[in-house]
């Protein structure tokens, strides 16, 4: 899959991952990285990141962070609550 590799050189062109696979092996291994170098197939990154999402959507809300349960990003936004309330350069909502 070389999702590591993907997200640590975004520009780099897919040819090139199978060689920069044992240079990330190395470098997990010899600064200890948790869990180390390991590849996931497709399925497991799907549940994975499904499970993810399970877990933040029943996790309790966070003291003080802008209401968004059942509004979505925008009605944070639209809330008054953040810094892009009132649109790019425009006046945040009294």
């Amino acid at each position: 899959q070389y999702q590591l590799e993907h997200h640590l050189f975004p520009s780099m062109p897919r040819s090139k991952y199978p060689a920069l696979r044992p240079i990330l092996q190395k470098f997990a291994d010899d600064n200890r990285i948790p869990g180390g170098y390991r590849e996931s197939g497709e399925f497991e990154i799907l549940y994975m990141n499904w499970k993810l999402y399970r877990d933040v959507a029943n996790a309790d809300p966070v003291p003080g962070a802008p209401y968004s349960r059942g509004h979505g990003q925008l009605g944070a936004i639209d809330s008054g609550n953040s810094p892009a309330a009132g649109g790019i350069g425009g006046k945040p909502k009294p």
